[in-house]
């Protein structure tokens, strides 16, 4: 944390030194207007780069290890596992049935068993208590 707050401490400073020499160049008649803007977005195509680089491509080790033993602690059905997992997807009761080839009544009756076996009042907080217990 403290070496991302250094290095875009370090680039704003660079930029404000920069945008200061080229105020003074092109008030001393030294330097053009479009080769100043040209070097400005020279630097922030780099930095752009750089930051990418270092933020969007980091390697995430995904642990996607799941609790068995969990599951049948809980006592969830293989069904409403697959329920669960549906949920997880972001789908809705309906295009859960769609999908399990079941009729909404049931998709219902299998999350409303979910929530009570997770402990949960909401589809969203059993998921995340799903995710605790790492069986999704």
């Amino acid at each position: 944390m403290k070496k991302t707050i250094l290095v875009f401490s370090l680039l704003i400073l660079a930029l404000i030194l920069l945008f200061q020499i080229s105020s003074y160049s092109i008030n001393s008649g030294n330097l053009k207007t479009e080769f100043v803007i040209a070097i400005i977005a020279i630097i922030f195509f780099i930095v752009g780069i750089y930051i990418n680089k270092k933020s969007l491509h980091k390697t995430v080790v995904d642990s996607k290890v799941i609790n068995h033993q969990k599951i049948s602690e809980l006592e969830i059905t293989p069904r409403e596992y697959e329920v669960l997992q549906s949920i997880s997807e972001g789908l809705s009761n309906k295009e859960i049935a769609d999908k399990l080839f079941l009729s909404e009544s049931t998709i219902k009756t299998h999350v409303s068993n979910l929530l009570v076996k997770l402990n949960a009042k909401r589809r969203t907080q059993a998921l995340q208590i799903a995710k605790e217990y790492q069986i999704i």
